[in-house]
C-alpha cells in the first residue's frame, strides 16, 4: 500500500478524533466502510497496514493511533494517543489545576491498590486534601464523571479504575512514576487490574490467568511454580467499560496536517 493518505485514512483519523477509542470490529467496520466509500483498495486483513500509513503522518505531530486489549474481558482496542512524555501534558489542555491534581491522586490509589479499583468514596475523601484548590464532595463527583466521560476512568458498581484508553495511553508515565507498577508475565503489557502471586509476586491480567489456566485442573503460577492461590475461572467481564459518549470537544483534521 502506497505511503500516502487517502480520504479513507482521513475519514478513519476523523472517528478516532470524535471518539478517543474504538474496539477492533468497530475499527474493521470504518475500515472497509471509507475505502468502499473512496474507492480504494480493501483487504480485511490489511487494517494494521492502514492504520501504519496513518502513523506515519501523525508520528511529527507527536501523535499515534495505538492497539490495546481491555483489562476486562482482553478485547482488542484501537485509541489516538498523544506521544507527550508526561500526563500533565495529556490533560492540562482539557481539565483546571484542581482537576488536574484530582486526577493525579486518584490515579496514585488506583495504581497502588491490589484490585486495580478504588471506591468511589475514597476519591471523595480527596476533596480536602488538594493543595491547588480545595473542591466541594459534590464537585468532585461531576469531575468523576467528566474522566469516565472522556475516557480516562472507568467505573463499575461505585469504584473506579483506569480506562483502557487511559492505560494505552500513559503506560509509559505510568511505569516510569510508580516503582510497584508491574508487567503482565503473560502479555507483557502494563498491569492494573489482574492476579497476583504470592510467592514471587508476579502479576497477570484476568484475560491472561484465564487463559493460561484454562486447561490446568490445579494451576501454578508460570514463573515459581508454586500453587496459584486465586480463582481461575469465571474472571472474563461479558463487556467492557467503555461509555457510548465522545469527547466534549474534537476537531476536524485538515490536510495540510496529513500531507
Amino acid at each position: 500500500m502506497a505511503n500516502f493518505m487517502t480520504d479513507s485514512h482521513r475519514q478513519f483519523l476523523q472517528v478516532l478524533m470524535s471518539n478517543g477509542i474504538i474496539d477492533a470490529p468497530e475499527a474493521r467496520r470504518v475500515h472497509r466502510l471509507f475505502c468502499e466509500q473512496h474507492k480504494v483498495y480493501y483487504a480485511h486483513e490489511k487494517l494494521d497496514e492502514f492504520v501504519g500509513v496513518i502513523n506515519t503522518h501523525l508520528h511529527p505531530l507527536f501523535m499515534e493511533i495505538r492497539k490495546g486489549r481491555s483489562e476486562d474481558n482482553g478485547k482488542m482496542f484501537y485509541a489516538l494517543v498523544n506521544l507527550a512524555i508526561t500526563e500533565a501534558t495529556k490533560l492540562a489542555s482539557d481539565y483546571a489545576e484542581n482537576e488536574l491534581e484530582l486526577f493525579k491522586k486518584t490515579m496514585d490509589l488506583i495504581v497502588e491498590s491490589e484490585s486495580g479499583y478504588v471506591s468511589s468514596t475514597s476519591i471523595l475523601n480527596l476533596s480536602d486534601k488538594l493543595q491547588s484548590k480545595k473542591m466541594k464532595k459534590k464537585e468532585v463527583e461531576q469531575v468523576l464523571q467528566m474522566f469516565v466521560q472522556d475516557k480516562w476512568l472507568s467505573e463499575k458498581q461505585g469504584d473506579y479504575t483506569l480506562h483502557t484508553r487511559c492505560i494505552m495511553e500513559l503506560d509509559q508515565y505510568i511505569c516510569e512514576m510508580y516503582q510497584d507498577a508491574k508487567k503482565c508475565n503473560i502479555c507483557h503489557s502494563l498491569a492494573i487490574q489482574g492476579q497476583s502471586c504470592e510467592n514471587c509476586g508476579i502479576k497477570m491480567h484476568l484475560p491472561c490467568v484465564a487463559k493460561y489456566f484454562e486447561s490446568q485442573p490445579e494451576p501454578h503460577c508460570p514463573h515459581c511454580n508454586e500453587v496459584w492461590p486465586h480463582e481461575t475461572r469465571d474472571l472474563v467481564q461479558p463487556d467492557s467499560q467503555l461509555p457510548s459518549s465522545t469527547p466534549r470537544t474534537t476537531r476536524r483534521v485538515s490536510r495540510s496536517e496529513t500531507k
